[in-house]
């Protein structure tokens, strides 16, 4: 409950936003709120709430949607036409003002929440079509404008509004629904992920490895089994959490870089640089495909020469993992490995957008950087 608050909090601040803003326009005298009109009063706030709180709320999409913008703008072009129409025509309710507000409204909403409005075009039609013809029907066809004012004035008019908390209380279920959904298919992820996070490959080699070191008695051999211990706790019971201390993550990639250290008997340079503050919480297991695609697509497909360079840093709202190889280009693949299609859809799930994972091939140099919001 606590997250989806966390979630939606721009409706929080939309109605912290409007309702005082009433009070004062209406203390002021530029707004008069009825006294004897509850519901229409409460429908009205709950209306112009949203209209705050939507954009808000959709501040990351809009970012990212040009078009979008673009759109919006131009519909606040239209609702200061239409202002400037309403101002100089002087008529009550005029109907003109009344559908290009109710098409600004629709535009507003469109650009906003684009799937709910395709998804649910027909039942807002459904209602709201009615409701136009019956305006339109008092407006031009009940008798001059003094008949109208009579009719208007004994038909409650907040019927027009109740459609807006219907959607309203739609559009949250559609987010729930969705919310339990992810939640869903990001159990399904995680799982997949956490199964394919090592290569097998990996293990099989450590432990050949520590069989031929504990055959000669070397005195590595308590040290890789240390190690590949923590890599296994680390892998099977870390990795099932939501978060973990960055450097947790970082211990844990540095016991991964040393053993395959130890397996190397050719010209291999190795460097990890972390100037990170440590108590950061991250995803678990977030790096280690990147790492584990330099070695297996770097270092062993060279001879000599190999290098890896693995960065990681922060600044006030990202941090950065950076990692550059070289590679033979004879033996680069264009197959595209399950891990790496996994890495993408769990950042996507975590950050919804709000990351970056940006990989550049530059004659034999792969360069990979992948950057994630502290707080997501």
């Amino acid at each position: 409950m606590i997250d989806f608050l966390k979630k939606y909090k721009a409706f929080l601040i939309g109605f912290l936003i409007i309702v005082p803003l009433f009070i004062l326009l209406d203390y002021l005298n530029f707004l008069n709120i009825p006294n004897d009109q509850p519901v229409e009063v409460i429908v009205i706030t709950v209306f112009w709430a949203l209209v705050i709180a939507l954009p808000i709320h959709n501040y990351q999409y809009l970012k990212r949607k040009k078009k979008a913008v673009f759109g919006i703008a131009v519909l606040f072009v239209l609702l200061f036409i239409t202002v400037l129409i309403d101002s100089f025509m002087k008529l009550p309710d005029n109907p003109i003002t009344f559908i290009l507000l109710m098409i600004f409204w629709c535009g507003l909403a469109y650009f906003l929440v684009p799937n709910f409005i395709k998804k649910y075009w027909k039942f807002i039609a459904l209602l709201y079509t009615p409701l136009l013809l019956y305006f339109l029907y008092l407006r031009l066809f009940s008798g001059d404008l003094e008949a109208y004012l009579k009719v208007k004035q004994e038909t409650p008019f907040y019927i027009f509004f109740i459609p807006i908390p219907i959607f309203f209380f739609l559009w949250v279920f559609e987010q729930w629904k969705w919310i339990q959904e992810l939640k869903k298919e990001k159990s399904k992820t995680e799982l997949s992920l956490l199964k394919t996070q090592i290569n097998p490959h990996f293990f099989f080699n450590t432990l050949n490895n520590l069989y031929a070191l504990t055959v000669k008695s070397s005195p590595q051999a308590p040290e890789v089994i240390l190690k590949l211990s923590d890599m296994m706790r680390y892998t099977i019971y870390d990795g099932e959490k939501e978060t973990v201390k960055i450097s947790e993550e970082i211990a844990y990639l540095n016991n991964y870089i040393e053993l395959h250290k130890i397996r190397y008997r050719k010209s291999v340079e190795i460097t990890f640089n972390h100037n990170i503050g440590t108590n950061l919480n991250i995803p678990p297991l977030l790096y280690i495909i990147l790492l584990e695609n330099a070695f297996k697509h770097g270092i062993e497909t060279l001879a000599e020469n190999a290098f890896i360079h693995v960065n990681l840093y922060d600044n006030d709202d990202f941090i950065y993992f950076e990692i550059e190889n070289n590679f033979d280009p004879n033996e680069i693949t264009n197959s595209k490995g399950i891990g790496l299609q996994n890495l993408k859809r769990r950042l996507s799930l975590l950050y919804k957008q709000q990351h970056e994972l940006n990989i550049d091939i530059t004659n034999n140099i792969y360069k990979t950087l992948l950057k994630i919001p502290k707080h997501a």
